[in-house]
């Protein structure tokens, strides 16, 4: 396994810290080796669609974390809801592909996206997409890598619009697009698009209101530790482990930049 270490300033996470990168590593290499292959697939709720592979990486991850870390709670996208995560302080929240349109579509843009949480806020986090070769990792206090390189928010309040991705509705309340402008090509997994700014490869990535706690925790602590912010339009930080674990309507930028643009949509 590659270097994935990032630094850990909260005390006594050493343990927690190499187990979430192992089991992403382990859930990612799971993924990759299901990746364009023959799976069976099936849609649950209206529209959302799970296959094969997503059931095998979400048991690979629970077992790995549940039988370290047996009091922790649970909450996944591909596990049904046990309100018993409600009453603990520390909380993994995993989605086992990131993407999954993408994934089964053959296309790269897909990722094992996992978080500890305590008391609603991450407290560690490793997004991998194996088709890409790209691992992050971050802890509270600690920073944020990318394969083992630390990573920055792109500084400054200025906005490329080539540089920005999400729904249009939302990024034209950012102002009118240039003539002529295109946005960033869509990116399949939220976490991805939402990592983006922690490496300083967009400028502002908005998610709609349709993101779940496993959508986004995870990518939320990397954008933090490398020196950017995510929260509700409104500027509201986002809070996890919530009996409703849907979101509203978020945006992510650097600091900087994203204070501007919580200004901005206040006078909308």
């Amino acid at each position: 396994m590659r270097d994935v270490d990032a630094s850990d300033s909260a005390a006594g996470l050493s343990r927690e810290r190499d187990l979430l990168a192992a089991t992403t590593q382990a859930a990612g290499e799971l993924a990759f080796r299901m990746f364009r292959t023959s799976l069976k697939t099936w849609t649950k709720g209206m529209s959302s669609p799970v296959s094969e592979a997503d059931i095998a990486v979400n048991a690979l991850i629970e077992q790995r974390l549940r039988a370290v870390t047996p009091d922790y709670g649970w909450l996944s996208e591909e596990s049904a809801d046990d309100a018993a995560r409600l009453a603990r302080r520390r909380v993994w929240i995993v989605d086992p592909i990131d993407g999954t349109r993408s994934y089964l579509a053959g296309r790269d843009d897909w990722c094992v996206s996992l978080a500890l949480v305590e008391d609603a806020r991450p407290l560690l986090a490793a997004v991998f997409a194996p088709a890409r070769d790209e691992f992050y990792l971050a802890a509270r206090g600690g920073g944020a890598t990318l394969n083992g390189r630390p990573i920055q928010a792109a500084p400054g309040t200025a906005i490329d619009y080539a540089r920005v991705a999400g729904p249009k509705p939302l990024v034209e309340r950012l102002g009118r697009l240039p003539w002529g402008t295109a946005l960033h090509p869509r990116i399949g997994s939220l976490a991805l698009r939402l990592c983006r700014i922690g490496d300083g490869a967009l400028d502002v990535a908005f998610a709609g209101g349709n993101s779940h706690d496993w959508d986004i925790a995870a990518a939320d602590l990397i954008v933090h530790e490398a020196g950017g912010n995510m929260t509700a339009l409104s500027g509201d930080p986002v809070g996890y482990n919530h009996r409703d674990a849907k979101h509203d309507a978020l945006v992510a930028a650097g600091n900087e930049r994203h204070r501007a643009i919580i200004a901005r949509l206040g006078t909308k």
